[in-house]
């Protein structure tokens, strides 16, 4: 029954779109109790579809829109968590924003533009084709545009949403020809399609995946994670998503937790048969995402701005992510549940964190850590439910975030035995960090000394009601959610029947012994030495060696250390070291992270305005003087034989019928000279 209305989880929002741009303004706080009940309803719908359709059931309607194109709803147990997670945090996230926004002159246009973006998302994820996700791709684009610039005669506001859209176009553009290039090879195949069934539908492409050249493969993945790379906030294209932060807290929290930077992460796993066929595409998307889990946990050590730390958190743990699946290469399709579980716990927390900011700048009108400072006598809910976001997020033992963090940790440590052990290197240096900055900022925000006379009151409960329940998630969600969460994704792409062994093949990684034997009458998918250890593997798997004590309880030493390192330097009561001790304001180091390794000036003032511009002042240069020069002088030589023979043209009939006579004669003249020397 609800599977017949799955096409409302979208069109529901964009009917709160629609009625909070052109009626919002005369709606009470701009109409945003519209949003929330769109949402709300679609977070309704998502549970009753998963009530229908779990454990072994998907849902795949479609119907044709254009030449070999469809368009088509696919909800499979991928997109099911997904959209549980997007409805359930957007819908929390847009009633604090009825509280948060009350009283801006652009509350309606905010909740008309909130609306379409979690349309987009939500349209992108139960895409069932490659081109239909690219759309609602670049909506959720369009819409993170408006948003970040929501303040848009605030200069930097506008700056930031210019540097965001046109950063993530790069990425987009690379995705676009991934696409071009899956479907020409895909339309070259010939395939004899059956009816209901289009090129680009996603399982079409799984099945076909073997037919397409291992070189093309790579091609097709390298473009894909290029888009990927764009829209998560990948090292080098992740410079925008620092910057969002000028939009208001709530957007922060919608990009930075349930939309858009997931759309990526989302993305490599729908095509995680694709990256795992291609030779070296999964080891590209570990390489990318371990080492912008470490680049980015280095810059949140430094900010001062409380939001900017979060963002560079969220860059980080998008590292962490791609990471997870980039090692699927040694694990193989356990990878995808374990990346998509921190996606979906990274959300609860991350949501939590940037509504706690948003509660505390709320009350003391200001971002900056520095003029903060035992703000948590007067704001008790925000200060411990920011302390449980921020436990998760350092990945303190059971809470949410050691559960799904530290399983990437310990998978990339099974990629390092076969493969390379740098992306698990990369990974527990920046788990460190993580734990270092995440508590450097609780303490310096909650305890401590008052450094500036603000506000002393705490947060509406239209805002801490959100708070409550996300902390509730952010506490409980891993421990109970853990071993079923795996054991439904990992039966994701069983309902394709991918062959995996296949598949490793032609990528290159051939881990046979990593492969356990289904059961009779299932298709055999491939398993890593790390789930048949856990006693997960389907049946008649052989029970691997697992991992060391050592390496198993590593993640929670790391967490755990780092959070007593931020103790020792920022928590008054037990304080034993000044940062000012380790480093200094002119300390080299400091410096390059305060700047973000000169990522602006390299990008914009080298890149941008040097090479880009001078490269572009150059090609104008040959344009105005060599090709438009050229032609030009051509013109102008053609313009002045034509004023000297328009001079003959005198419009008076006279010298008309004189000039036919002289001609005449001329003419005469010439043919009797000729007869006389014999030329005629």
């Amino acid at each position: 029954m609800y599977a017949d209305y799955a096409y409302l989880i979208v069109a529901l929002p964009v009917l709160a779109f629609l009625l909070c741009l052109f009626v919002g303004w005369h709606l009470p706080r701009g109409g945003g109790f519209l949003t929330v009940l769109a949402t709300f309803a679609g977070l309704i719908l998502s549970l009753g579809i998963f009530s229908e359709i779990y454990p072994d059931k998907i849902i795949h309607q479609s119907m044709p829109w254009f030449a070999n194109f469809n368009v088509g709803i696919l909800i499979d147990p991928l997109a099911l968590v997904m959209l549980l997670m997007v409805t359930f945090v957007v819908t929390l996230i847009h009633i604090y924003a009825n509280g948060y926004m009350n009283g801006d002159p652009g509350a309606a246009r905010y909740f008309a533009e909130a609306a379409l973006f979690t349309a987009s998302m939500l349209g992108l994820i139960f895409a069932d084709n490659l081109l239909q996700l690219f759309i609602f791709w670049e909506l959720v684009g369009l819409c993170s545009y408006l948003l970040i610039g929501f303040w848009y005669r605030k200069p930097s506001a506008a700056a930031a949403a210019k540097k965001a859209f046109l950063t993530t176009r790069v990425g987009d553009v690379l995705f676009l020809a991934g696409i071009i290039l899956l479907y020409n090879n895909l339309a070259n195949l010939n395939l004899a399609l059956k009816p209901g069934e289009y090129l680009l539908q996603f399982p079409v492409i799984y099945a076909n995946l073997a037919q397409i050249a291992p070189d093309q493969l790579t091609l097709i993945a390298l473009g894909l994670l290029g888009g990927a790379v764009g829209k998560s906030g990948q090292f080098p294209l992740h410079v925008w998503l620092p910057d969002a932060m000028e939009g208001p807290t709530t957007v922060s929290a919608m990009i930075h937790a349930a939309t858009m930077v997931t759309a990526g992460v989302y993305l490599v796993a729908r095509m995680f048969p694709l990256f795992y066929a291609a030779p070296h595409g999964l080891t590209a998307v570990a390489a990318v995402g371990a080492f912008t889990a470490l680049f980015a946990a280095t810059m949140g050590l430094t900010s001062f701005d409380i939001k900017r730390v979060l963002a560079f958190s969220t860059v980080s743990q998008l590292g962490f992510m791609m990471a997870g699946l980039g090692v699927g290469a040694a694990v193989g399709t356990f990878a995808v549940g374990v990346s998509i579980f921190h996606l979906i716990g990274h959300s609860f927390f991350k949501a939590l964190l940037f509504l706690c900011a948003g509660s505390v700048i709320h009350a003391v009108n200001t971002n900056d850590m520095r003029e903060m400072g035992g703000v948590g006598k007067y704001m008790k809910w925000t200060m411990y439910t920011m302390l449980i976001g921020s436990l998760s997020l350092a990945g303190f033992p059971l809470f949410t975030g050691f559960f799904s963090k530290d399983e990437i940790i310990v998978i990339a440590y099974e990629y390092g035995t076969l493969i390379n052990f740098l992306p698990y290197i990369f990974l527990v240096l920046a788990a460190v960090l993580t734990a270092i900055y995440t508590f450097r900022m609780w303490f310096s925000v909650f305890t401590g000394k008052e450094r500036s006379d603000y506000g002393k009151h705490e947060s509406p409960w239209v805002m801490l009601g959100p708070l409550v329940i996300l902390a509730v998630f952010a506490l409980g969600f891993g421990y109970v959610a853990q071993e079923d969460f795996y054991s439904y994704l990992d039966s994701n792409f069983k309902h394709y029947d991918l062959d995996f062994v296949e598949l490793g093949v032609i990528g290159g990684h051939a881990l046979e012994e990593h492969v356990a034997p289904a059961a009779e009458g299932e298709p055999v998918a491939a398993k890593g030495e790390h789930e048949a250890a856990a006693g997960e593997g389907e049946a008649g798997g052989e029970e691997g060696p697992g991992e060391p004590w050592y390496i198993q309880i590593l993640p929670i030493i790391v967490a755990i250390g780092g959070i007593l390192t931020a103790m020792l330097f920022y928590w008054d009561k037990v304080k034993k070291f000044d940062p000012s001790q380790v480093t200094g304001d002119k300390d080299p180091i400091r410096k390059l992270l305060l700047k973000g390794y000169y990522q602006h000036e390299i990008m914009t003032g080298w890149f941008a305005e040097t090479v880009v511009y001078g490269t572009a002042l150059i090609c104008n240069t040959i344009d105005i003087k060599l090709v438009d020069g050229w032609l030009n002088w051509l013109s102008a030589l053609v313009l002045g034989f034509a004023q000297h023979v328009r001079k003959v043209q005198t419009g008076i009939v006279q010298n008309y019928v004189t000039a036919l006579v002289l001609g005449v004669v001329v003419l005469v003249v010439v043919i009797t000279l000729a007869k006389e020397v014999g030329l005629v």
